[in-house]
């Protein structure tokens, strides 16, 4: 008892902590530490800010961009007044080359979705959608298809946006229709993102670490399925039987539109190839293919046939060029529209998170999580997490812990964490998005009135990857048991 007690108070007095010697290669243990306590509630406010940006339209990147530099100055002032200037400078730098990395995947994969957008492909199909006379039921279920099937290859907030903008171009007059519609394309959106390497960010930064080949992500692809298809048989009995006027569009896909579709998905298939078979990063691949863009740019624009032309759009969804219609395609302008908030914001939450591990947190968690709880229990534990608190912070942290688990469990917490964001509208970026998008309509309450079909289909895709993928788990029975 006594011994316990004089380590609590080591640990809370600054001058004894300073006064001890940090052994090479390691970190203090500030967990009890009052720089430790501030850095936990300098990171807790921050997120409270991000969480109510909708109401006080503070850009979320702003409050983690200030808070994780707050939070790595105060441990650089405990490492430097015991003269160690170089182990807090080598973590910070650990930490920038993992953004760096996800960043420039990120900016890629955001270029190639500006230009098609540009190219009018996301209008044409809206445009399609909307003009052919389906009844609300059908375009529930197209919509929620397409949003399964889109969001393994672009971003499931951008799929969530395309699909959410037909949901509410043609259920005019049909409120309870576009709720229930956009609840069941933001499930359906994040259930597609989590069996594919590129589908959600949670996803890409386990691929990036190198934790699973991205082939292993493909056996989700039944459990997603089934997580999504379980809350879309029950929302739909709510859809009315009605069949909406059809909606006079004529969406002109621009030329090179088609052509920049098959870049997206070759450079995407040279990104694979190259991390897999030539074991480099990434993000070597994206930029390779961002080049080819940039040259396919130029090519189109000197022929005279990057020009983009008026759309006609009757249907009230907006022209989706920006600026003049008539103005040449310049990938830089794409660069330039890319989501610099979310971007930001990515970088904010890797730093703060990366300090908090420094301070001892995530050591803390992992042994109480993966280390009392299990394996099994953590990881259903995350998804549900992912529900209140973002799941890119909650992966983040969890690949910071590295628990030594098998690839069933890394599969496991890579399905939870993109599926269990679907709980609440607030759980992940696509449901961010979509409020914003259906504001009035789609709304934090009226998701949460379908919580229990979205945690129905969570709670099975889980029992199917369990059933399915046993294989892929070692000592599967002892990790039932935890």
């Amino acid at each position: 008892m006594l011994r316990s007690l004089m380590s609590v108070l080591l640990a809370l007095s600054p001058t004894l902590v300073v006064a001890a010697e940090v052994p090479p290669g390691t970190g203090l243990n500030l967990t009890l530490h009052w720089v430790g306590f501030t850095c936990v509630a300098l990171f807790i406010v921050a997120y409270v800010l991000v969480v109510m940006e909708e109401w006080i339209h503070l850009r979320k990147s702003i409050p983690v961009l200030i808070a994780a530099a707050l939070i790595w100055i105060l441990i650089a002032s405990v490492y430097a007044q015991l003269g160690d200037t170089d182990t807090v400078s080598a973590t910070v730098r650990h930490s920038l080359l993992e953004y760096a990395e996800l960043f420039l995947f990120l900016l890629v994969a955001m270029t190639y979705i500006n230009t098609l957008e540009e190219r009018g492909v996301f209008n044409a199909l809206r445009g399609w959608l909307v003009s052919r006379g389906f009844s609300l039921r059908t375009l529930f279920w197209l919509t929620g298809i397409l949003a399964f099937f889109i969001s393994p290859v672009a971003d499931n907030m951008t799929t969530a946006l395309v699909m959410a903008s037909v949901a509410i171009a043609v259920g005019r007059g049909y409120p309870g229709f576009v709720a229930v519609a956009c609840i069941n394309i933001v499930v359906a959106a994040n259930a597609g993102g989590a069996w594919s390497p590129f589908g959600d960010i949670t996803t890409l930064m386990v691929w990036q670490k190198g934790v699973l080949g991205a082939h292993e992500f493909l056996v989700l692809f039944l459990p997603s399925l089934l997580s999504w298809l379980i809350p879309a048989v029950l929302m739909v009995m709510s859809v009315p039987k009605a069949t909406p006027t059809p909606l006079a569009e004529r969406p002109v896909v621009q030329y090179g539109g088609f052509l920049i579709i098959f870049l997206f998905i070759g450079t995407i298939a040279l990104t694979v190839s190259l991390h897999s078979f030539l074991h480099l990063p990434p993000v070597l691949g994206m930029m390779g293919g961002l080049g080819v863009l940039m040259l396919v740019s130029f090519i189109l624009n000197r022929s005279g046939r990057g020009i983009r032309h008026g759309m006609l759009d009757q249907g009230g969804l907006g022209d989706t060029g920006h600026g003049d219609p008539h103005q040449r395609l310049n990938t830089f302008n794409q660069v330039a529209r890319s989501e610099w908030d979310t971007l930001l914001f990515f970088y904010g939450i890797i730093m703060c998170v990366g300090g908090l591990g420094m301070l001892g947190y995530l050591s803390l968690g992992s042994q109480l999580l993966y280390g009392d709880l299990g394996p099994t229990i953590a990881n259903v534990l995350v998804g549900v997490i992912s529900a209140v608190i973002d799941n890119i912070p909650v992966m983040f942290a969890v690949l910071s812990m590295m628990p030594g688990m098998s690839d069933g469990q890394w599969l496991l917490v890579t399905l939870t964490a993109g599926i269990g964001g679907s709980l609440l509208s607030i759980g992940s970026a696509a449901g961010v998005a979509v409020m914003g998008a259906a504001r009035g309509q789609y709304t934090f309450f009226g998701h949460l009135k379908w919580t229990w079909a979205i945690a129905l289909g969570y709670a099975a895709g889980i029992a199917l990857h369990f059933w399915l993928n046993a294989a892929y788990f070692e000592m599967f029975r002892a990790q039932l048991g935890h």
